[in-house]
């Protein structure tokens, strides 16, 4: 199949038209929530990525059952990369917005097959502020929490 390149003009979500089947896609699995197939740019064999099929543009835009289909697709979807592919790692990411590195405002995780000396790097400079400073953090977060 020839590259495909999206005519849609800004604003209209190419992942809506995708789960739509307005444009071609190498489907792997659907169900009533979430959609898998092939990402076009593939990181290693058999790199795929699993959507919602309600236009949420981030995971904080997903209800809790939403965010668990995905992960349960994401779950699914991993183990028939491992059987089929071999990987002897597997990574998943899923990115919210733009400073978090998110490319397509639908959400979506991704699962990468991995290998050694693959050229993917998922580091970060780390910052270790301290047990207090952590306490504080997690306080503040409890906060946001309410009851469990």
């Amino acid at each position: 199949m020839p590259k495909f390149i999206d005519p849609s003009p800004p604003g209209v979500c190419i992942f809506c038209k995708l789960v739509a089947g307005d444009i071609p896609s190498a489907r792997v699995y659907e169900d009533a929530q979430t959609l898998a197939f092939m990402d076009l740019g593939q990181v290693n064999p058999g790199h795929l990525l699993v959507a919602l099929k309600r236009h949420a543009a981030t995971l904080l835009d997903c209800t809790p059952d939403e965010a668990a289909a995905l992960m349960r697709t994401a779950h699914r979807m991993a183990h028939a990369v491992q059987q089929t592919f071999d990987p002897p790692g597997i990574t998943l990411l899923q990115a919210n917005g733009k400073e978090g590195d998110q490319t397509v405002f639908h959400v979506h995780l991704h699962v990468v097959p991995r290998h050694a000396n693959d050229g993917i790097a998922l580091t970060w400079p780390r910052k270790e502020p301290g047990w207090p400073t952590l306490e504080a953090y997690a306080a503040r977060l409890r906060q946001h929490l309410g009851p469990l």
